[in-house]
């Protein structure tokens, strides 16, 4: 297998891993008021929809950029994804084939960063990442893969697999920037084993997982993050054969819940709103009074139409956090949306009904007139019979 084919098997396997107002409106005939806000009041921002996440702007420039070849020996050269958009040269010859670090494995580098003008914008000596986990841009999880032990190479690659059209801040890397790396294969070790690795370190590293998909979510690579969080996930739900503390486990639960939370973010990004669901309800069977997994479980019911399950899922986390303007404004726009919906829903069965209401004014002189000749009969037949009566009496008398 050729190291193209290999890294396309490889990618293709990655890619099939990341696919998951003032007035008081009646709610719900409950008996409970709900201020609905007016239009102006409520806010549509957002505050940030994830757990812990540091906030900061992205980089305003976008560079048009060329990608010359450094050497102009372009047949020196192996084009990665055959799109010409990843490349990678070797600079020293490393170790062997044999020597190629496997996915899943610890590995540690040496890498510069360089734009395609030559500025360096990052160096790092002995930078250390999981292989295929999504720690690093796609550049290297792509790349690292083919080098020997102690190889150094040269790789040119396209914003698309470095920081994309949104840049990043820390290393400064402006909009859609083409970048140059050199690096060096230091080492490569085995993951360690979950079951017997220490809580402590078991938190650590699932919470590195977990910002490492808070990273990707900031960038708009939701799928990626999915992919993060899962990591996370995994690492949180392991056995351990090691003794564990009640605030260890505590510690390992807070992590997991913040991942189940930020998965479902995420996934209603991608309008996965079933696995969305998913995720809201197994943060809440952790957390009960969870406020933002009950935030994004009302906000899947109604993107799902379950209005009246949305409205009660808002309401509780209203209660939980009265002073939640997001919440407030959610479950407004939420209320005014189905009151609209049961109005229109009315009109539509008087018109399958064909106005009973026009029905029933026609009908009600028809039923006083068949009342008064009713009375008149009854009248009428009383009146013969006592007559009737009066007059056998009278001829019994005089016979």
């Amino acid at each position: 297998m050729t190291d193209r084919e290999e890294i396309m098997e490889s990618d293709s396997h990655d890619n099939a891993q990341s696919a998951k107002k003032n007035s008081k409106t009646s709610l719900l005939d409950s008996g409970e008021d709900f201020e609905v806000l007016d239009e102006e009041d409520i806010d549509d921002d957002e505050p940030p929809p994830l757990e812990d996440v540091g906030e900061g702007k992205v980089q305003p420039t976008n560079p048009e950029n060329t990608n010359p070849d450094p050497t102009g020996q372009v047949d020196e050269w192996l084009d990665v994804l055959g799109n010409g958009q990843l490349k990678k040269k070797v600079l020293k010859e490393g170790e062997g084939r044999d020597s190629r670090p496997q996915k899943g494995q610890n590995v540690k580098i040496r890498l510069k960063t360089s734009l395609v003008d030559g500025t360096v914008v990052e160096e790092k000596p002995d930078l250390a990442f999981t292989l295929g986990d999504g720690d690093v841009i796609q550049a290297l999880d792509l790349t690292v893969q083919l080098m020997a032990m102690g190889e150094e190479a040269l790789i040119q690659t396209d914003a698309k697999y470095a920081y994309g059209a949104r840049g990043s801040l820390e290393p400064a890397v402006p909009a859609n920037a083409e970048l140059s790396l050199e690096v060096k294969l230091l080492e490569a070790t085995d993951a360690p084993d979950l079951e017997l690795l220490p809580p402590a370190e078991k938190i650590a590293l699932a919470s590195q997982k977990r910002e490492r998909g808070n990273a990707h979510y900031q960038r708009g690579d939701y799928a990626f993050a999915v992919n993060s969080y899962s990591i996370a996930l995994q690492i949180t739900e392991s056995s351990s054969k090691v003794d564990i503390t009640p605030e260890e486990e505590e510690g390992l639960l807070d992590v997991k819940v913040k991942c189940l939370n930020n998965m479902a973010a995420s996934q209603l990004k991608l309008d996965h709103y079933d696995a969305a669901l998913k995720s809201c309800v197994s943060a809440l069977q952790h957390q009960p009074d969870n406020i933002k997994a009950l935030f994004r479980m009302g906000k899947v019911l109604a993107l799902q139409g379950e209005y009246t399950e949305a409205i009660q899922t808002l309401r509780k986390a209203l209660k939980l956090e009265p002073s939640n303007k997001t919440i407030h404004a959610e479950l407004s726009k939420l209320v005014k949306k189905h009151s609209e919906q049961r109005g229109a829903e009315q009109a539509m069965y008087k018109k399958m009904l064909g106005n009973p209401s026009d029905n029933s004014s026609t009908q009600k002189p028809r039923a006083k007139s068949s009342w008064g000749l009713s009375w008149k009969w009854l009248f009428g037949a009383t009146a013969v019979a006592i007559g009737g009566v009066a007059l056998s009496v009278v001829i019994a008398a005089r016979n």
